[in-house]
């Protein structure tokens, strides 16, 4: 299936990833607030994701918020919000070894889980984006899993996007501890998965073909929007050039040039809206 270039429709939510998509680095993407502040102004929902927990979703909110998209913490979720929603289910009161940054571990502890660098005491163990990372930390959740603790990640993006680049994320993390343990990473909670999803759903209150995901990855974003039911697109402006689009198996339903394209074909309405 070729993907529209442009959605010719509005949806009742717009769920927005945050790196790659709407901002990068500390800089808004072109259109970005002006598309986000039409779609608010058409009483559309907007709500936005991450995969990145080395910001809490005050964070994020206050840096949108300083970029010029307004925006309340409880309108983002990102993967520790959701790998603590997880483990309160999954693994009440549980002992954790964190291979994360300080933002996930203070979460963690806020929501009464206890962090420990004992591998005998460690129920399970969390791999993260870690710029953190060392031997001794790969060393102790070695010897966490061969005790029997379990193994869940927050998310498995290969890199994180910053200008001029990326810097290797969760799945480096994951992948050293799968090889020297071998054993598999039980859950990541974050896109595409259903933990993920199963958050956004119950945060807007609407049915799945009523939202559409923009982010700028296929293997997440677009994955998770497909497995949901949801529209997808996919914005060129991160981690997804157009030409790996020609051999890709994971197809969106739109591509767009930048957020502008998600209203264009109501250009005569969004004239004062929209830079042209």
């Amino acid at each position: 299936m070729n993907p529209a270039t442009r959605p010719t429709r509005l949806y009742d939510a717009y769920i927005f990833d945050l790196d790659g998509t709407v901002y990068l680095g500390d800089a808004l993407l072109p259109y970005a607030a002006e598309t986000i502040r039409f779609l608010r102004g058409a009483g559309k929902r907007t709500v936005f994701l991450s995969n990145n927990p080395t910001h809490t979703r005050e964070e994020y909110a206050a840096k949108l918020t300083r970029l010029g998209v307004p925006t309340p913490a409880p309108d983002i979720i990102n993967s520790a919000t959701v790998l603590v929603n997880f483990l309160q289910h999954t693994l009440p009161n549980a002992r954790l070894f964190v291979c994360g940054e300080e933002p996930l571990c203070n979460e963690l502890r806020r929501a009464g889980f206890t962090l420990t660098e004992n591998a005998h005491e460690t129920d399970a163990v969390i791999a993260s984006f870690d710029r953190t990372f060392t031997y001794c930390k790969l060393q102790i959740a070695f010897d966490a899993i061969r005790a029997g603790a379990r193994f869940f990640a927050t998310n498995a993006d290969r890199f994180c996007p910053v200008p001029g680049g990326g810097e290797p994320d969760a799945a480096a993390i994951i992948a050293a501890i799968e090889a020297c343990t071998n054993t598999r990473v039980e859950a990541v909670v974050g896109k595409p998965s259903r933990y993920m999803t199963d958050a956004i759903l119950n945060l807007i209150r609407l049915p799945a073909a009523q939202c559409i995901v923009i982010g700028d990855r296929l293997e997440t974003d677009v994955q998770m929007g497909i497995n949901a039911g949801m529209a997808t697109a996919l914005t060129l402006t991160g981690a997804t050039p157009r030409t790996a689009l020609e051999s890709a198996e994971i197809q969106p339903t739109y591509v767009l040039e930048s957020l502008a394209d998600l209203i264009r074909f109501l250009k005569p309405r969004i004239s004062a809206n929209l830079r042209e």
